[in-house]
């Protein structure tokens, strides 16, 4: 028993942990920590806030979203951001970011029954259990086209609110370039009952 006592300490138990040194390691992870969302927050994902009703009821207006960005290619039916930035007139949209409902993709095309309020790709029309409620002819129907070949590289999008949405449909907004998608909402944030994936 004695001869276990004898044993040399090692380093660790011979030197007393200096008060700093906890200190030091905690910054070191709070740093690693901060930089490592700043690089994801930057680069793949972001958050951002609903603005305005285009989206009712699916997302309302202040609900808190995270979307991704890295490698997204975009698909019907996902719900995306999008920076319309210099895109189109002040009167229409303003440059923040707006979310709206992708209901086609390049080389797709659109078809608008407002006598139905159906909506058509590729001659097919679409199931569409997330909008508001019935769409209906716009006030100023010349302002809206019926039908829309979709260019590669771009997308038709509208809100689920129909009646309240300045989308694809409108002639001065139109396909958009995917240039302009900032990505796509993949997590509710706030509130926090529909916190969750999307």
């Amino acid at each position: 028993m004695d001869e276990l006592n004898d044993l040399p300490q090692s380093p660790e138990q011979e030197q007393p942990r200096r008060k700093g040194n906890d200190l030091f390691e905690w910054l070191q992870l709070l740093m690693g920590c901060v930089l490592v969302a700043v690089v994801l927050f930057n680069c793949f994902a972001r958050l951002t806030r609903v603005d305005g009703n285009s989206m009712d009821n699916t997302l309302k207006d202040g609900e808190m979203m995270l979307i991704w960005s890295l490698g997204y290619q975009p698909k019907q039916g996902d719900i995306v951001v999008l920076n319309k930035t210099d895109q189109v007139t002040d009167q229409l949209l303003h440059s923040k970011a707006i979310v709206k409902r992708v209901i086609a993709t390049g080389g797709q095309s659109v078809d608008i029954d407002y006598s139905t309020g159906t909506v058509y790709v590729d001659g097919e029309p679409l199931d569409e259990p997330y909008i508001k409620e019935e769409m209906y002819l716009p006030a100023n129907p010349m302002m809206y086209n019926t039908h829309w070949d979709i260019p590669e590289g771009a997308i038709f999008v509208m809100g689920d609110n129909r009646n309240a949405s300045t989308d694809s449909r409108h002639e001065m907004v139109g396909p958009i370039d995917e240039d302009y998608i900032l990505g796509k909402v993949v997590f509710a944030l706030w509130p926090l009952e529909k916190f969750g994936p999307m």
